[in-house]
């Protein structure tokens, strides 16, 4: 049992999507797991796609909807016999609706270590000034 002064590090499994659509391709689907993080300026959203490369990553914009979706195919290891296997291949999607406070036309993507971080600029807010009054 956990405190709130002791949080424990609770590992949490990879999550299939449950989806009522037919599927177009074979295979387990997942949800990435997201970290969204807040600064005055931007919102740093960090997708954990374990064995994904980048060719394989789609990052779609599209009506105020990001998507995000990608494939990991399995390891074709010949020759061997599996004697353990806990990684699981498949496909990876989730979408997220945009604000009108995200900046669409400065989205940046960077993978690095199976881990997507997508920094998403908030639009620049008018800046405060005196308005001159003049009689008349």
């Amino acid at each position: 049992m956990t405190t709130p002064g002791n949080q424990e590090l609770q590992v949490k499994e990879k999550q299939e999507v449950a989806s009522t659509a037919e599927a177009t391709r074979p295979g387990v689907v997942f949800t990435p797991d997201v970290d969204i993080f807040e600064n005055e300026n931007e919102l740093i959203l960090l997708a954990d796609i374990p064995g994904v490369e980048a060719e394989a990553l789609k990052i779609d914009l599209r009506d105020d909807t990001l998507t995000l979706s990608a494939s990991v195919e399995p390891e074709d290891i010949t020759g061997e016999e599996a004697l353990l296997t806990e990684y699981q291949s498949g496909h990876y999607y989730r979408q997220f609706n945009l604000s009108e406070i995200i900046d669409q036309e400065k989205i940046e993507a960077q993978l690095t270590d199976g881990v997507l971080r997508l920094t998403l600029p908030k639009v620049a807010k008018a800046t405060p000034r005196k308005i001159t009054v003049q009689a008349g």
